[in-house]
């Protein structure tokens, strides 16, 4: 749909000056003087005339802007303008000024006039269409460049939320203190973990700029990521992947979307020998689905839910598409359209 736009002060200024004008400078008054009561009613008549045209076109206008793209299909959208003016404008006017030279009482219809008056109305139709059509694509323009600066902006505090979060000096100092003791006991599982630590951080820094990436390269970081909190909670996290035989080298998300969820599905439930945190993803065909057991940690604070909040208004802003979130006494599910790549 078009930007609305504000055109109540045009109409008030450019429906009287059509009506008025056009009529006197074509002859339409013929010899009726100022004082004839059929002058005053001629002045009524000629500004609805002006009325019905202008709203009819409008209206048209409005109508057609809702179907045809200029970009897409520019000579569709030319025929339909020029199809509109045409039957919003030509019958409207010779109906009414035949009627009105019946109704004025004049000996017979000047049709010279007539093919005039419609002429000179058509070419002031496309005239105001133009201008239409011009407040239109400014408005467009703005909107798209607002909108493209929304998604900049949350792209760039997705990528800061994200990196702010492994740079946490917790993550550090627990991600250190694995590394080291796995040196001590186990030098090949120790390798293995600070290879996946690399590529955490690779990848985050790699995505930066990006507003969409593969959804194998976002499997790969979330395997990575699970890696490295299994080291630390054991069998206290337990992650199972379902999928259904989707192309991940064809379907894409938003950067770091998975490992958001991972994130806060640890963050702020209870992950223990006691209480384990299940934690199931699902990639369907549309859709990857994120869903973890709820059991809220007592030592934090509520969620404001900010990074989920981000990833949405990411969604919404980048590819127009809504996620989905249940949050259910013993559950929480997060659910990510997927979006089909080049």
């Amino acid at each position: 749909m078009p930007p609305p736009i504000e055109d109540r002060l045009l109409r008030w200024i450019g429906i009287p000056a059509f009506g008025l004008s056009i009529p006197h400078l074509t002859g339409l008054f013929g010899a009726l003087a100022p004082r004839d009561p059929r002058y005053a009613c001629g002045v009524v008549w000629f500004v609805v005339l002006a009325w019905l045209i202008w709203h009819a076109n409008r209206w048209l206008l409005f109508a057609q802007r809702s179907h045809v793209d200029w970009f897409r299909e520019p000579l569709q959208k030319i025929l339909l303008l020029l199809v509109g003016v045409a039957f919003g404008t030509v019958p409207v006017t010779i109906a009414m000024l035949a009627a009105w030279y019946r109704f004025a009482g004049f000996a017979a219809i000047d049709w010279r006039a007539i093919e005039v008056v419609t002429l000179t109305n058509t070419i002031c139709v496309v005239f105001v269409t133009h201008v239409y059509e011009t407040v239109f694509l400014i408005k467009e323009r703005e909107s798209d460049a607002l909108r493209l600066e929304r998604v900049e902006r949350a792209r760039a505090e997705a990528e800061l939320e994200a990196l702010r979060a492994q740079i946490d000096p917790h993550f550090l100092f627990n991600s250190l203190n694995t590394l080291a003791s796995l040196i001590e006991d186990d030098p090949p599982r120790a390798r293995d973990f600070n290879e996946r630590l690399a590529r955490v951080y690779r990848y985050l820094l790699s995505s930066r700029g990006r507003s969409l990436v593969l959804l194998s390269e976002e499997m790969e970081l979330f395997d990575d990521y699970v890696s490295l909190l299994a080291v630390r909670f054991g069998d206290a996290l337990r992650v199972t992947t379902v999928r259904s035989g989707v192309a991940l080298d064809r379907q894409m998300v938003p950067p770091v979307a998975l490992q958001i969820l991972l994130e806060n599905a640890v963050k702020h439930n209870e992950v223990s020998a006691t209480a384990p945190l299940d934690l199931r993803i699902l990639v369907g065909d549309d859709r990857v689905t994120v869903s973890n057991t709820r059991r809220p940690r007592r030592d934090v604070a509520p969620s404001a839910r900010v990074g989920l909040r981000n990833l949405a208004e990411r969604y919404r802003l980048a590819a127009k598409r809504e996620i989905e979130v249940r949050d259910e006494a013993g559950s929480f599910t997060v659910s990510l359209p997927l979006l089909g790549g080049a």
